[in-house]
């Protein structure tokens, strides 16, 4: 498995679908046009915030009346007055702290949650609107990080610091207008240390920002990197590239260490300063509040309260000041998802899109020029003729186009000049929900999910009975094996069936496509995968599953589309020969000698 720097900027997979695989650059981060989009993002998801503020601002109040509470006793003693009623409050006070913060805690549970399960959904629904070009040019590593990691920090993120930045903001404000009625000139003394305390928090979070955001890119590339190892783990083994494959690991999994170390540097750099500030304000204070009291200006108790309340201001700028540091994860991890949410998706239905309930099956191809690098096209003017009904052969070397068409048939891309046309219409006309149930696919990868074989055959068409499953493996020739498996068609299949033998699986997918019924029947390289005796089942089959639709085949083994009504030979994205398997082998063109090779002249 090639590692993500050294691959080009697009592979191709022979006979599925063009892959490709772009990290993303880093951009300039905007962390409060980020904040306000997660707010934004995040509308209907909010309920219960409201008390959250609610409990929050009660949550202050044991910081903000309690060194109050304490100075006046501490006068109180000192004058020889009583101060039991005043102790009673204080305790009074500390209870309901730990209630109301309890409180707070449980609500928050419930209104965090509510919105991470939003922006999630939101993703996710998201990403299943994106073209399957963007797919193309990312890692599926990388995609699952963003779903999973970045996620899992804005969650961990709202869930840990949301209330406490709510509490600290309001216990600022309260504490602040109380220093300032007690003393002014402490008060502004108070604030040249909170100042330094903010430039420090600025200057540390600039470094760490971008650090973070890196940090995250690089995380991403590594589980795309661990992604495909995995998946592809057999491929690694059979080349003997398990070194080399440790060795990426470790390339990537030691620059993920130096970013995330030298983030973790810069972070730390803001407490123990930020201690140091807070102490040295707190002795400044201390000398200048002592000799107002000898001098007679403020009272003993007066400096306790004040004292304390020195504590209590800049405690909630330093635990800001960490909490805002770890926001950069949570931020980068946020820019993350909003450039999945910012990308195009698929073209959107024009406002008068015809519906397509029952395509006859007419397709034609107009001077269709594409390319997936619109520079370098690999359809050049392609045309030709389907009536409804016909069976089609596309053939040609790898990299000819065959695929692509089929691409374009289905939307997966749209054509760069020229149109196609089903039923006469251009394709863009139709519903595109209705436009992809017209046709059942078949592709050489095949792709099987962690359920049952009954499940896998039924996807897409739900209250399908057992006997309609069966009938379609049958006809796709999957019933025998099936049955000889314990649980028959509830037997649940792992790891995208790698228990079944390729050949199986791939029956498994046909069977999936017959059961769809649908008009337009594409096989790419369905046989591709399979023995000789199996191919020749196949080759039944689809004689079978293709009478009277229109069909499109796509094969490299020429012996399995003899029958085709029209073979169609694609060299350098176009049309080298077309027409019947006698009409070509007559012509002793280029079909015919390819053909003559691989069945050892045997016509």
């Amino acid at each position: 498995m090639a590692n993500s720097n050294m691959t080009p900027p697009s592979t191709r997979v022979s006979g599925g679908f063009r892959v490709g695989i772009r990290q993303p650059g880093v951009k300039p981060k905007d962390l409060r046009g980020t904040l306000f989009r997660l707010w934004k993002l995040t509308k209907g998801s909010r309920k219960g915030l409201g008390w959250l503020l609610l409990f929050s601002a009660l949550a202050s109040a044991s910081a903000i009346l309690s060194p109050l509470l304490i100075g006046q006793a501490v006068t109180g003693v000192d004058e020889k007055r009583p101060v039991t009623l005043l102790l009673v409050f204080l305790l009074g006070l500390y209870i309901g702290d730990w209630l109301v913060r309890f409180l707070q805690q449980f609500i928050m549970a419930f209104v965090g949650q509510r919105m991470i399960h939003h922006i999630r959904t939101a993703l996710f629904s998201g990403m299943k609107k994106l073209p399957l070009a963007f797919f193309d040019r990312h890692q599926h590593g990388e995609l699952m990080s963003r779903l999973t990691n970045d996620v899992d920090n804005i969650s961990t993120t709202i869930s840990n610091s949301l209330t406490q930045i709510l509490t600290y903001l309001f216990t600022i404000l309260g504490i602040f207008s109380i220093m300032l009625r007690l003393s002014f000139l402490l008060t502004l003394l108070s604030l040249v240390g909170v100042g330094l305390i903010f430039l420090l928090t600025r200057v540390v979070t600039a470094q760490t920002r971008k650090l973070f955001s890196d940090q995250q890119q690089v995380l991403g590339r590594l589980n795309g990197q661990i992604e495909e190892t995995i998946s592809g783990e057999h491929v690694v083994k059979a080349f003997g590239q398990e070194n080399q494959m440790i060795d990426q690991f470790e390339e990537s999994n030691d620059a993920l260490c130096r970013i995330a170390t030298r983030a973790l540097i810069w972070s730390g750099y803001l407490m123990p300063i930020t201690n140091v500030i807070n102490n040295l304000s707190y002795v400044l204070i201390s000398i200048v509040s002592g000799i107002l009291a000898v001098r007679g200006y403020i009272s003993i108790g007066m400096i306790s309260s004040f004292l304390l309340y020195v504590r209590q201001f800049s405690r909630p700028f330093l635990e800001i000041a960490n909490i805002y540091n770890n926001f950069q994860t949570a931020v980068a991890g946020a820019e993350r998802i909003l450039d999945i949410m910012d990308e195009e998706p698929e073209p959107a239905d024009l406002p008068d899109a015809l519906p397509l309930a029952s395509p006859r099956g007419d397709i034609r191809l107009e001077g269709v020029v594409f390319g997936y690098d619109p520079a370098r096209p690999i359809l050049k003017g392609v045309s030709f003729n389907i009536p409804a009904g016909t069976r089609v052969a596309i053939v040609g070397a790898t990299g000819a186009g065959k695929t692509t068409i089929i691409n374009l048939l289905t939307r997966f891309y749209d054509v760069n000049q020229g149109r196609i046309l089903l039923d006469g219409h251009d394709l863009r006309e139709y519903r595109m929900e209705d436009l992809r149930r017209s046709f059942g696919v078949v592709l050489q990868d095949t792709a099987l999910f962690a359920e049952s074989i009954r499940e896998n055959i039924s996807y897409g068409r739900e209250n399908t009975s057992l006997e309609e499953i069966q009938a379609a493996a049958r006809m796709a020739g999957a019933d025998d094996f099936i049955q000889r498996l314990p649980q028959g068609y509830d037997t649940v299949l792992t790891q995208g069936g790698q228990e079944l033998s390729q050949g199986e699986r791939q029956l498994l997918t046909i069977a999936r496509a017959v059961l769809t019924d649908a008009p337009i029947l594409i096989l790419d390289e369905a046989t591709s995968s399979v023995d000789t005796v199996t191919e020749q089942r196949i080759r039944e089959a689809m004689l079978t599953i293709t009478a009277g639709r229109t069909s499109l085949i796509i094969a490299h083994r020429l012996t399995t589309i003899k029958d085709s009504d029209v073979i169609i030979l694609l060299e350098d994205g176009q049309i080298a020969e077309q027409g019947s398997h006698e009409e070509l082998m007559a012509l002793g063109g280029r079909y015919a000698k390819l053909y003559k090779t691989q069945s050892g002249g045997v016509k």
